[in-house]
């Protein structure tokens, strides 16, 4: 198992502030709305050393989805800010017609994703949107791993030309990603190597598979990690490469069984490489009001849940 030095911890939504205001001082075409959650998006930076490039729109997502799709005409790279729930599924109807059929040059830039979103409550925990936005003809979707990676990411979807959905959280996680490692869209990072289980995970469940890894260490168990940090497009290449060594795998996402990382990876593999396969996620089922270490175990996406499903899945190879 590669030895991983741990950089820090930090929330992966800073990361995304931190990107926003080096943008901010490197293009100039790169302006950023908000829909009334500067701080909590960490866009302060950006604001206030911008504050001619910044919008706040208020409580209005769907206007601020309209305004960053006009601005895209005048050559500006909007970047748009709110919580992952309100960024998709408040405002849907205007991503798919003005961005997303139009091919206009946005950046959803969702926080708060997934249940780790915690005391908030299920009203705000939206666990399909990853599976909302890459049903979108012309939509990329990121969901980076840590503080860094999401640094990264927000960094290079200024240079890719199209609507891109950027998905990240709330909670304090450890740093992994070293601040100087390549990101690119659409290909896949190798965390570990291993030779009985693929385990292809995104997001905050990257850090939980790393946990994972040093129980499965110690039951025999040689597991391959695979950072899928894009979603969309799908690195198949990677999937395949992979599977094709262990012959069997566990997808790992902090998101609905239905239309996520894991219905991407098994779209895959049923066409050019049935394979057992496991699925972490949460099993349609809204979540609920707790603290974000809580949910994750109640509701099946911790790191014995991992685990358990690299277990299973080894036995059905067998």
């Amino acid at each position: 198992m590669i030895e991983l030095e741990i950089l820090g911890n930090k929330d992966t939504r800073s990361g995304f502030g931190e990107g926003l205001a080096e943008l901010g001082r490197t293009n100039p075409d790169v302006v950023a709305l908000c829909a009334d959650l500067t701080g909590s998006l960490k866009m302060d930076a950006f604001q206030n050393e911008y504050p001619d490039r910044f919008y706040q729109v208020g409580i209005a997502e769907a206007n601020m989805i309209g305004i960053a799709a006009g601005m895209t005409i005048g050559g500006k790279i909007p970047y748009t800010g709110t919580f992952a729930n309100f960024s998709t599924g408040r405002v849907y109807d205007q991503i798919r017609q003005s961005v997303a059929y139009s091919q206009k040059n946005v950046k959803i830039c969702a926080s708060h994703a997934g249940l780790t979103l915690g005391e908030d409550g299920a009203t705000h925990q939206i666990l399909e949107d990853i599976g909302m936005m890459r049903m979108l003809p012309n939509m990329t979707v990121i969901v980076p791993a840590d503080f860094n990676q999401t640094k990264q990411a927000t960094i290079a979807i200024a240079q890719h030309q199209g609507p891109v959905y950027l998905r990240f959280g709330r909670p304090v996680m450890p740093i992994f990603i070293k601040p100087d490692a390549p990101f690119i869209i659409g290909k896949a990072n190798i965390i570990n190597e291993g030779s009985d289980v693929t385990i292809i995970a995104c997001g905050h469940l990257v850090w939980k598979s790393i946990e994972a890894l040093k129980i499965l260490i110690e039951k025999g168990i040689s597991a391959e990690l695979v950072n899928m940090h894009t979603i969309k497009p799908l690195d198949e290449e990677a999937i395949l490469k992979s599977v094709s060594k262990t012959r069997c795998v566990v997808t790992a996402e902090e998101h609905m069984i239905n239309g996520g990382l894991g219905e991407a990876v098994a779209q895959v593999l049923s066409r050019k490489l049935p394979t057992p396969h496991e699925f972490v996620a949460v099993n349609d089922s809204f979540g609920e009001s707790g603290t974000p270490m809580e949910l994750m175990t109640k509701y099946g996406i911790d790191t014995k849940n991992i685990v358990e499903a690299v277990e299973k899945v080894v036995s059905r190879k067998s």
